[in-house]
């Protein structure tokens, strides 16, 4: 306990958060902010636009593999968790793959700085899956994580998609008060918008002027959104695209499975 104390304290001191921010305005200089891959989505949607990106996929290579990753912690110590890591076949949205590890983190949780606590177990598990070389490989991550959505645009989405170096989608359950955004402001954009069903994606921008990412309600009716960001080697118009085709329910399905197994995970070894 007096070590995890002092685990603690530590992570909290100003010269290791300054490091930490070094660190992040140094990854944060790779980051990509539009489309960077070889891959196209080749699932029907009903708008032209779609259609369009649907005709232009007739060669080449499709987008197949989704990765979701996500962290579930013990109840009874916020310390342990189960990391889980699914890959899911795009035009089915099933499970192909999947793999978990149960760790303590040494971190403690700082706003603004949880990819120092979760990334390097995540990075693990994908590293660890590149190396049996599997056809499944993922072609695009998504992250119960912001991206560019974040006090200082490179959230825990960034982080991974940087050092894994891969297209890479952030998907936040609640938002972060970020360049003048709040929880209110957007509350009140939907609640406006709610006669109008067909609108079902707000772009977020911010004091700046800057478009941080988008509020998604991702099931009908719904007045609690997802938040979509740019990660890594992909625009924001492609995140919204990739995260329509992948929800089944409120939170895309490659990420909802990573949460449900990683709970699953806990409770088979007796910590939830």
């Amino acid at each position: 306990m007096e070590e995890r104390a002092f685990l603690s304290r530590n992570h909290r001191s100003p010269e290791l958060q300054n490091e930490w921010i070094e660190i992040q305005d140094s990854l944060k200089k790779s980051l990509i902010s539009e489309d960077d891959f070889s891959w196209n989505l080749t699932i029907n949607f009903d708008d032209s636009e779609a259609k369009e990106d649907q005709d232009s996929s007739e060669c080449g290579e499709i987008l197949k593999y989704v990765c979701g990753v996500d962290l579930s912690f013990s109840k009874t110590d916020s310390s342990v968790a189960c990391a889980t890591l699914v890959v899911l076949d795009m035009s089915t949205l099933e499970v192909i793959y999947e793999d978990s590890a149960v760790v303590e983190l040494r971190v403690p949780y700082i706003p603004g700085f949880l990819a120092f606590r979760e990334a390097p177990v995540l990075l693990e598990l994908l590293e660890k899956m590149k190396k049996k070389e599997l056809p499944s490989y993922p072609q695009l991550l998504m992250v119960d994580g912001n991206g560019l959505l974040h006090p200082r645009g490179f959230g825990l989405a960034c982080h991974l998609g940087v050092l894994a170096d891969l297209p890479t989608i952030g998907i936040g359950k609640n938002l972060h008060h970020v360049d003048g955004l709040t929880q209110s402001k957007v509350r009140q954009m939907l609640e406006a918008a709610a006669e109008d069903s067909s609108k079902d994606v707000f772009t977020l921008v911010g004091a700046s002027g800057s478009a941080l990412g988008a509020a998604m309600r991702s099931t009908q009716g719904s007045i609690k959104p997802i938040f979509i960001s740019v990660g890594h080697r992909i625009s924001l118009t492609t995140a919204i695209k990739v995260a329509k085709l992948t929800c089944k329910f409120r939170v895309p399905e490659p990420i909802r499975q990573a949460d449900i197994r990683s709970k699953d995970c806990l409770r088979k070894h007796g910590l939830r």
